[in-house]
């Protein structure tokens, strides 16, 4: 197994407002993929590369919550950059920058949903 991860779905409320601030933040755009009973937003990811990617989704079984898990986003090479959009785009920070020795750096917010999401750089 190369990566324990595979796909994520971050559940949301309100589907155009989630959109919106995860295009905000992550300085890209989701692509629609509704379905029948669902909406349903692909995160930007690296297809051909074998990429972990994920989505957003709006369906009656997909309820946010800060207790459950806890997703890192890939913070690119400085998280410092997108989580400087969270608050600006509707979210709230919640752990700021912080190292974590040779791994890195992590922060975590609440998305405009109410998900405790988190960013992951190593920079």
């Amino acid at each position: 197994m190369k990566n324990a991860i595979n796909w994520f779905e971050i559940p949301v409320k309100d589907y155009e407002r989630a959109k919106q601030f995860y295009n905000a933040v992550l300085a890209g755009e989701i692509t629609d993929m509704h379905m029948e009973d669902m909406m349903y937003g692909v995160l930007p990811y690296d297809q051909k590369g074998n990429g972990v990617g994920g989505a957003i989704i709006k369906s009656d079984f997909s309820v946010p919550s800060v207790a459950g898990c806890t997703l890192y986003l890939n913070g690119g090479e400085d998280l410092a950059v997108p989580l400087a959009r969270v608050e600006a785009a509707g979210g709230k920070v919640v752990m700021p920058k912080t190292g974590i020795g040779e791994n890195g750096f992590m922060a975590q917010f609440f998305d405009t949903e109410g998900n405790k999401i988190a960013f992951h750089s190593m920079n």
